[in-house]
């Protein structure tokens, strides 16, 4: 009886990965044929690194302790690039509920969690597209980039955690508000606070004690430390990189979480 058991279960689990998976690559299916998308999320990576990082790193205004502006700046514009594709990812919801492909899924014995788990891992693919630019641009700057493969892969870890955390969040206002025009004002909002009151182009210990508290409870705080400590060859994580993994895969599991009880409420 007990092995019949844990045969239901790792056949349960075995299926939920399957059925993740297949959302996964019916998503990512999208981006492959649409490659123009990537050539246009080069632009503001690139109009940071190549005008803001190095004009501050010119007049040396902002503190970065050993590394250079455009080293310390690097790993907070991929995070940034990251938030700023999946926060809008939402929107699709929106698109798929007006075309009747969310009905379809909802008609399938699919998991709730598997279909918005699903989705968050083929966020992950537009954010490892966005990686592979901002190195290429880093490494053209002269950043001193870490390329040992354990932290290579960690960074891979990373940004997928990073993808599917706000392309979670954004699924859960776009089941919450329902429209795109209402949608995309509320993307827009966020986007900016979240940016700016994290680590990515300035140490929080330059911030007022009220953002630095604000900066704390900031998923984009965490993936851009874990992010400046994997990437550079002399950068270091402010709270280390495995609590900032923690963090990252417990908000993610919370988000998931979330957005699979709201995901019906889409249609509704």
């Amino acid at each position: 009886m007990q092995r019949l058991g844990i045969i239901d279960f790792f056949g349960a689990i075995t299926n939920f990965t399957g059925k993740t998976l297949t959302i996964a690559e019916l998503e990512a299916r999208k981006l492959h044929h649409d490659f123009t998308e990537l050539i246009t999320r080069a632009v503001q990576p690139a109009l940071w690194l190549l005008i803001f990082g190095e004009v501050l790193a010119s007049v040396r205004a902002i503190p970065t302790g050993n590394l250079p502006y455009v080293d310390f700046m690097a790993p907070g514009i991929l995070a940034q690039s990251v938030l700023f594709i999946a926060i809008f990812y939402g929107i699709a919801i929106i698109w798929e509920r007006d075309l009747g492909i969310v009905h379809k899924f909802l008609a399938t014995p699919t998991p709730r969690s598997a279909l918005v788990l699903g989705k968050a891992l083929s966020a992950g693919e537009r954010g490892l597209a966005q990686a592979a630019i901002v190195y290429a641009l880093a490494f053209g700057l002269g950043v001193h980039l870490s390329w040992n493969i354990v932290s290579l892969l960690l960074v891979v870890v990373v940004i997928i955690l990073g993808s599917a955390l706000f392309s979670t969040f954004s699924l859960i206002i776009a089941c919450l508000v329902k429209t795109r025009e209402r949608f995309m004002g509320i993307g827009q909002i966020l986007t900016m606070p979240l940016f700016f009151a994290s680590n990515a182009i300035y140490p929080i210990s330059i911030m007022p004690s009220w953002l630095q508290a604000v900066s704390q409870i900031n998923p984009l705080t965490y993936e851009t430390d874990a992010l400046r400590a994997l990437m550079l060859t002399n950068g270091s994580a402010v709270y280390g990189v495995p609590f900032d993994l923690l963090f990252l895969v417990v908000a993610t599991a919370v988000n998931v979480a979330i957005g699979a009880k709201l995901y019906p409420r889409v249609v509704i």
